[in-house]
């Protein structure tokens, strides 16, 4: 027994249990309720391993009495506090009970949260079929409407079918707006490494004159993005009218309507934009192109450049070409100089491919050529034109009056 009574002397354990007590009563008021009660259940541990060798010693005590020694103490001590004990078990007993209420309780209301949950999605789900039943009737309405007109309208962009919806959480616009925009930047790049040099090439069979296809080139994604950002805020445009008939939160309308054109991304009618490019191009003073080829010929630079367009629309924000014009100051942040630049002309003689910004923030650089005398020569050939055009531009500028089927930006046969 003496042996056992010294170790727990020697741990000193009574001492640091008093320790800390002391500190945890000096820190209580400033403690958070999470660190009272890691206190107190560290506290708890120490008093049962205490009372663990307190037993032990009792039990060592007790056999060094013999059979009948200790009895009375026994009696008349520990079994009284043994019954004290029960009742407290009693009390634990109550608190599991209790505890078992409260998981209960916050089981069941998490069911609710999810119930609420899915019933708000329902709701939603339900609103987007109300949504593409009214973009239905609208087209058909349209469609109806043209098929009276005695005379066609070419300008008027197709109005697509909605598609059938895919279900979406609220809010996936924003939350994938990083990625998508990682990928749409890509894109383009892509577009300038390969489907650029594929049209260029193309265009090398037509005209020899390489000034002449880079600028047919760079003014096909300009007006690519134009036609693009027309035709996604009539799309928007249509949208908002429609879901906002019928729409309650939780989220703003604005949206609402970013969401469902994300996810209908697919309803954009890309043709109609392609077209409306090329009967741009075919109206343009900087380029001219042999009568007998159209400009169709590189609809599939073109058609890749709506798409991405487009879809740089739906980012927060949205991501657009820099604005460029021959003679401007050659700027370094913006654009690379081309192999046959001039590279100590501080102007720009023409673009070959287009900067892609972000507000006001180069993300992309794009490619121009520098030449000495670039503004002089820009305004020569503008004053040239303007005096006698020539018999190919003569040509072009009367079929844009009055374009051919082909002009006009129908596919070949």
């Amino acid at each position: 027994m003496a042996d056992s009574l010294r170790r727990l002397v020697g741990a000193e354990s009574g001492r640091v249990l008093q320790e800390k007590l002391e500190s945890w009563y000096r820190d209580y008021e400033i403690n958070s309720c999470d660190q009272n009660l890691n206190r107190c259940c560290e506290i708890i541990e120490l008093n049962s391993e205490i009372q663990g060798q307190l037993f032990t010693i009792l039990n060592e005590t007790s056999q060094e009495g013999g059979h009948y020694a200790g009895v009375e103490t026994i009696k008349t001590r520990l079994l009284p506090w043994l019954g004290t004990c029960f009742s407290c078990a009693t009390s634990g007993r109550l608190f599991e009970t209790n505890l078992s209420l409260a998981r209960d309780s916050i089981e069941k209301e998490r069911q609710l949260r999810e119930l609420a949950s899915n019933q708000t999605l329902q709701l939603q789900e339900l609103q987007e079929e109300l949504t593409s039943t009214r973009l239905q009737l609208d087209h058909v309405q349209q469609e109806f409407a043209r098929s009276r007109s005695p005379f066609p309208r070419h300008s008027e962009n197709k109005s697509p079918s909605p598609l059938p919806l895919r279900s979406c959480s609220p809010g996936r616009a924003r939350r994938t707006n990083a990625s998508r925009r990682a990928c749409l930047v890509a894109r383009f790049g892509d577009i300038y490494a390969q489907e650029r040099l594929d049209a260029e090439t193309l265009l090398r069979t037509y005209v020899s004159d390489m000034e002449m296809v880079q600028r047919i080139i760079y003014i096909a994604a300009v007006e690519s993005f134009h036609a693009a950002k027309m035709a996604y805020r009539q799309f928007k445009i249509r949208v908002r009218e429609t879901l906002s008939l019928g729409h309650s939160g939780p989220e703003s309308l604005e949206d609402t309507v970013l969401d469902y054109v994300v996810r209908h991304e697919d309803l954009y009618d890309v043709q109609a934009s392609v077209n409306e490019v090329i009967r741009s191009m075919n109206i343009s003073p900087k380029i001219s192109f042999p009568p007998e080829i159209d400009f169709i010929v590189i609809s599939t630079l073109i058609r890749e450049l709506c798409r991405v367009a487009f879809s740089m629309q739906t980012l927060i924000p949205p991501l657009d070409i820099a604005f460029g014009t021959d003679g401007e100051l050659f700027s370094e942040t913006k654009y690379h100089r081309s192999s046959d630049s001039d590279f100590t002309a501080a102007l720009v003689a023409y673009h070959v491919w287009p900067a892609l910004m972000e507000n006001d923030v180069v993300i992309m650089k794009g490619e121009a050529v520098t030449k000495r005398g670039a503004l002089w020569s820009h305004r020569s050939r503008s004053r040239s034109r303007s005096r006698s055009t020539s018999p190919l531009l003569s040509h072009h500028l009367s079929r844009s009056r009055s374009p051919s089927p082909l002009r006009s930006g129908s596919p070949r046969r």
